[in-house]
């Protein structure tokens, strides 16, 4: 899983020369028609706040059918999964189960190699050290791995011991890098602690309470069942066409990127954790609290595994902040931001993901900015640029 792309090139919504057709297009179906322009091909967006819901899709979820994408369908969520991961992390901290500041090894001992303490709060905020994603020998060294290798299973301690054989990045607690390791790690934990698998803890503690009827862990299962788009990437030189990598094993992500959900599930996940349903006020205040993401200007923070987006710093003075999560894994990219109180969301998928090019890439989340602001900043496009670029 690459490092997610925060691509504010969505500040460049530009709706000159459209005419009046224009002015009577929902400017989110407008970015979405944008986007698929670019280079995406399927694309969809649920948007859920006090006026109602709306409901925008374009390109084609099937590339071989020609059917539209399905708005009300599943998808991988990819690092958006975190945040489901975090929020368990968080409930058994709200239960007494562990302490944000207490060693990993206290709870997993001897899991990792490290001698250096690593403490759960460092996991939860990718400021552990701990290596991004497995070594190169255990993971995709060319594209077409990513097709060959869709049916490689990885256990749970596997997929850690074959990322920790690699050194730390930084003494734990003195940089920031994202990790996906990481929060296999405390995926592990929950388990550990819950004496339960993730997926029965997520379902028990999240998805049931929720009624989140489309989301859940796959764990080694391949399918995405009713997909609201099929996932595919370019991983084959012309004159090869798009792969469709929809079916796929990714137990390497296991409590970091392998849910599937629906966008409808998503808002109304982000709504209740937002609004104060799912932690206490203080576990939610600290999951809030955030440390810059290097390199994008401090439009970027990280919390406890949510991350929080400045649009001023592409709409203009007076533009929110916005919660949520990004997630890309082959075949789909996903967006889920809400505004801070989780009153208004809005939850984009799209496809390619990996392959993806910089103009498709740019755009696929311009639906998501236009549901809280109107790009207006005289450099948006330099911003727009320089954002992609730090978060690739």
């Amino acid at each position: 899983m690459r490092r997610l792309v925060v691509s504010a090139a969505c500040a460049v919504l530009v709706f000159a020369g459209t005419g009046t057709a224009a002015a009577a297009t929902d400017p989110r179906q407008t970015a979405l028609d944008a986007a698929v322009q670019a280079g995406n091909v399927g694309m969809i967006a649920i948007a859920a706040d006090p006026a109602g819901r709306w409901r925008g899709r374009a390109g084609v979820g099937d590339v071989v059918t020609g059917a539209k994408p399905d708005t009300g369908g599943r998808f991988r969520i990819g690092s958006v999964s975190k945040t489901f991961t975090a929020a368990l992390v968080l409930k058994l901290a709200a239960n007494g189960r562990l302490g944000l500041d207490e060693p990993i090894a206290k709870y997993l001992p001897g899991l990792l190699p490290y001698p250096e303490p690593i403490t759960v709060r460092q996991l939860l905020q990718h400021t552990s050290g701990v290596p991004r994603d497995l070594a190169p020998q255990y993971t995709w060294t060319t594209p077409e791995e990513v097709d060959t290798e869709r049916f490689v299973r990885f256990g749970e301690v596997e997929a850690i011991h074959d990322s920790t054989v690699q050194p730390l990045l930084f003494p734990p607690g003195t940089n920031w890098s994202y990790s996906n390791t990481g929060y296999n790690v405390l995926a592990l934990l929950v388990e550990k602690l819950t004496g339960r698998r993730f997926e029965q803890v997520l379902a028990d503690w999240i998805t049931g309470p929720l009624h989140l009827a489309d989301t859940f862990l796959p764990r080694d299962f391949p399918l995405v069942p009713r997909p609201a788009i099929r996932g595919y990437e370019q991983l084959y030189p012309a004159p090869h066409g798009l792969t469709d990598v929809t079916v796929y094993n990714l137990s390497r992500y296991f409590g970091a990127g392998n849910i599937i959900s629906s966008a409808a599930d998503l808002n109304r996940f982000f709504h209740a954790l937002l609004g104060g349903e799912l932690l206490p006020a203080d576990l939610l205040t600290q999951m809030k609290t955030t440390v810059p993401w290097p390199g994008e200007g401090g439009l970027v923070g990280y919390g406890l595994g949510l991350m929080r987006i400045s649009l001023a710093g592409i709409c203009g003075p007076g533009a929110p902040d916005v919660w949520g999560h990004g997630g890309d894994v082959p075949g789909y990219n996903t967006w889920s931001m809400s505004d801070e109180p989780g009153t208004s969301g809005i939850t984009v998928a799209s496809s390619p993901d990996l392959s993806a090019s910089p103009a498709a890439a740019g755009t696929r989340i311009l639906a998501m900015v236009t549901e809280f602001c109107t790009p207006g900043l005289p450099d948006a496009k330099a911003r727009a640029a320089q954002l992609q670029a730090a978060m690739r």
